[in-house]
């Protein structure tokens, strides 16, 4: 105490007591209590000071009296007693409080977003956001990794989302496009003998916006030469852990792995939350030669029937499960079938006349309801009856509060399916990306059944959200081309968006492998936001508009021409 301080910030709150006024000074820190008192010039000049004035204080350290101590921020037991105060910025009254988190419009608070990073919830965010990115650098330098920055002005090979394009002026007609990710210049790095590559990549898709997307976002992008899946997965295990300790958690690795038949079959999703208990049984053996047609039929057909316990709800009275059934239907169901046991111990049903108490029996017993389940029914093809019950799950867990919002909940998602048909483009599409490698031990199927095929690809998943996404590449040009003649890709198609690439494979390809990991997904589940624009600095609106900067904005005829492009309007 005693010591001479210069402390420099914006003013938070000021406190007029008359002959005693007290300032809190925000900085990036933290809060620092300023008091001035005795000297009525000095009084004179604190009294004018006005939120979000930015100040420079000199004065001397003191403790605080113990009425004012604040054992909440860093500097609570101490204060600065003023000798001198300078204004050296006034500021303009703020379209909302800075001082306290009071509910803001999103669009209020992105339009002055300079001010909303002043506040304390977005200073937490963005600190957050530095120490996650340090640890994971860190993390993978000590195993290795290369940083090794990739091109933004690149070549446009659209196979999923939209490219942003950039016209070049130096060659007129053609363009350059924003990365939607470094997977092709990370898969050359391999062949140039790099081994293990990172970077903390900014990509851009032009694709329709939702709480967990922006058209601009980050993802950490690893690739590995020589490695197997057990090798990436170990890898990525331990930069969780690091980027996880940053935000003072642990988490224990291994993580689970998950078929994606099983996730699908079992939770109704490929991004399971496995913080929620409740699982989706099969039951379509009981009703294989029930008297229910209905249910007979769909089994009969190749279909399934799915059931999913809902524990405790067994007491839900008529009108609750008659919503539930509602539910369902907003969801896309044709309709939901319900058992549970009444207080007697009978069964009771929506199709109890139709299918009858033993059946429903052993329903209930097949399903484990026990004495006081609801138990939700839903047939059709196996994963859509999932897909429904999966919906369901969520939602029901979230309503029950059964959801352990302080568990982290990680598990790998494996052996996806190498294709999905695409009713739009009448075409096999890649469920992940063409540079995913099959199986081995279903390569002999690419050319029988192409539906049967898995992939070497996984998805790392954080309580049901997917934070990262990769695969075991292909390493031989000649099922590289194949791949791309199953996917519609013609060989003049393929020359021209990636003859280059197929050119570097033909030159000594190692076998590689990788992940890209969303920054700011697994940012916005740390900080517990609900939207990833909490934690970024600059975001977009869910229009994809920058109402800070006006962007995207118009450009001179001049600009237009200069890029050989048509400044004149369509009409």
């Amino acid at each position: 105490m005693g010591a001479e301080a210069t402390l420099m910030g914006w003013v938070h709150r000021v406190r007029d007591l008359g002959s005693l006024i007290f300032v809190d000074i925000r900085d990036r820190y933290g809060v620092t209590q300023v008091v001035a008192r005795d000297d009525d010039a000095l009084l004179a000049q604190t009294k004018r000071l006005r939120p979000e004035y930015v100040v420079k204080v000199c004065g001397t350290v003191e403790r605080r009296s113990d009425e004012t101590l604040n054992p909440k921020i860093e500097t609570g037991e101490v204060e600065i007693a003023i000798r001198e105060i300078t204004v050296l910025s006034e500021a303009r009254r703020p379209p909302f409080q800075i001082a306290d988190e009071t509910p803001v419009s999103e669009d209020l608070r992105l339009k002055y977003r300079y001010l909303d990073l002043r506040r304390d919830r977005m200073q937490r965010n963005m600190q957050l956001r530095h120490r996650v990115l340090m640890a994971a650098r860190q993390s993978l330098d000590a195993q290795g990794f290369l940083d090794i920055e990739t091109p933004v002005l690149a070549k446009s090979t659209p196979e999923g989302a939209r490219d942003y394009l950039v016209p070049s002026r130096v060659h007129p007609g053609e363009f350059f496009a924003l990365p939607q990710s470094p997977q092709i210049f990370k898969q050359i790095l391999m062949i140039s003998g790099m081994d293990r590559y990172f970077q903390i990549a900014r990509c851009f898709r032009d694709e329709d916006l939702r709480a967990d997307r922006q058209p601009e976002f980050t993802q950490i992008d690893m690739e590995m030469s020589f490695v197997t899946q057990d090798v990436v997965f170990t890898a990525v295990e331990r930069l969780m852990q690091a980027m996880f300790a940053a935000n003072d958690e642990s988490i224990e690795t291994p993580f689970p792995r998950l078929p994606y038949a099983e996730a699908m079959d079992k939770y109704g999703s490929d991004k399971p939350d496995l913080r929620i208990e409740m699982a989706i049984v099969d039951v379509s053996d009981v009703f294989s030669e029930s008297s229910f047609r209905v249910f007979r039929d769909v089994v009969a057909g190749g279909g399934a029937i799915r059931a999913l316990v809902v524990p405790g709800a067994g007491k839900y009275s008529r009108s609750q499960v008659d919503k539930l059934v509602d539910e369902a239907i907003e969801l896309g169901a044709q309709g939901l079938v319900w058992a549970r046991r009444g207080p007697g111990g009978d069964v009771q049903s929506s199709i109890l006349k139709a299918a009858g108490a033993e059946t429903l029996g052993r329903l209930l017993e097949s399903a484990g309801s026990g004495d006081d389940g609801l138990v939700l029914v839903a047939a059709g093809a196996p994963h859509e009856a999932s897909a429904l019950l999966g919906k369901m799950r969520l939602r029901l867990a979230a309503r029950e509060g059964v959801v352990d919002e302080q568990r982290r909940a990680l598990t790998w998602v494996v052996d996806f399916p190498m294709f999905e048909w695409s009713e739009t483009e009448g075409r096999h599409m890649s469920m992940h990306h063409p540079f995913t490698a099959p199986r081995d031990e279903d390569r002999d199927r690419l050319e029988t059944d192409l539906g049967s095929v898995r992939a070497k690809a996984y998805d790392l998943v954080l309580n049901g959200s997917e934070i990262g996404g990769g695969s075991i590449r292909i390493h031989e040009q000649p099922l590289q081309r194949r791949i791309f003649e199953l996917l519609g890709i013609s060989d003049e198609d393929a020359r021209s968006r990636f003859g280059f690439f197929l050119e570097a494979l033909e030159y000594g390809t190692p076998p590689h492998g990788g992940i890209a990991l969303g920054v700011d997904r697994i940012l916005a589940l740390l900080a517990g936001e609900p939207s990833i624009r909490d934690v970024m600095a600059f975001p977009k609106t869910a229009t994809a508009v920058d109402l800070m900067t006006g962007a995207p904005s118009t450009v001179s005829a001049h600009q237009l021409r200069e890029l050989h492009l048509d400044p004149t309007p369509e009409r």
